[in-house]
């Protein structure tokens, strides 16, 4: 059973409440599949409802603390940082697999994340120095990454931005689909990490994605006890957080992986 501070029970709740209109919202998004007037405008509405949402329920937590999106680089400022819907082709297509991710970034480092699908009601969350969790009804489930050791066994989560870099896009599909029978492309980053914090999936690739797509993510696989790697640095692991922030060119493994996809990326 977890032990939610103050400020994390405040986090979770404002990342709910600003989250409210997003299942009313989906439920329209599924019936305007099949209409011919299109579903686009809808969709950028829901994300700006979501977005001033968030704006105004974080700003009661600390008024002074910014809100940083997109492609934003990081300074040192106290911030949030936030994607008001992450996965946002699955929503606009009705499909149930997005999120809300919300990380508090304060001296350089993140100190809490949030992961919330409201389409399942999951909730994932975490704080530095204190584990990573599934929001429970009664009780909260501790969150552990999985001890699988073979990556040809692996389950691998890959999401690269191959708009940035066809060629680069296509070597590491390449390698990741030579070394594992096992790959995935689900379009949220930040659900392929909280898997990898679950247990569900072994490893995450992410390359040249936004700095509000994985934040959040990130330290709920360090509170879950993996790894998170540099792509650029090859086999080398961070314990900084902050280092890869604004690289977005991660990705995230368990203890046993780490070194192997390291040395895959290194070929």
């Amino acid at each position: 059973m977890s032990y939610l501070s103050p400020s994390l029970t405040l986090l979770i709740n404002a990342v709910k409440k600003a989250s409210g209109s997003l299942n009313r919202d989906f439920s329209e998004i599924e019936q305007l599949q099949s209409s011919v007037k299109g579903y686009k405008e809808f969709v950028v509405a829901s994300y700006t409802k979501v977005s001033k949402a968030l704006q105004v329920e974080l700003g009661k937590i600390h008024p002074d603390y910014a809100l940083v999106s997109e492609a934003e680089k990081l300074g040192a400022r106290n911030c949030y940082i936030v994607s008001p819907i992450d996965g946002l082709s699955n929503f606009a297509h009705g499909i149930p697999h997005f999120a809300v991710s919300v990380a508090v970034y304060e001296n350089n480092t993140v100190t809490a994340s949030v992961v919330y699908n409201p389409a399942t009601d999951c909730l994932y969350f975490a704080e530095k120095g204190k584990g990573a969790y599934k929001e429970g009804f009664r009780n909260h489930e501790r969150l552990r990454v999985s001890s699988r050791r073979d990556l040809k066994e692996a389950l691998v989560a890959t999401l690269v931005n191959y708009n940035e870099n066809v060629s680069e896009y296509d070597v590491i599909q390449k390698r990741l689909v030579a070394a594992t029978d096992n790959l995935r492309i689900s379009g949220s980053c930040a659900l392929d990490l909280a898997y990898v914090a679950s247990g569900k999936y072994d490893a995450a690739v992410s390359r040249g994605n936004k700095l509000s797509d994985f934040a959040a993510g990130l330290l709920l696989v360090k509170e879950a006890g993996g790894y998170i790697y540099d792509i650029d640095q090859k086999d080398k692991r961070t314990e900084n957080l902050s280092l890869v922030l604004n690289s977005g060119n991660i990705f995230a493994v368990n203890n046993e992986l780490g070194k192997k996809l390291g040395e895959l990326f290194s070929e």
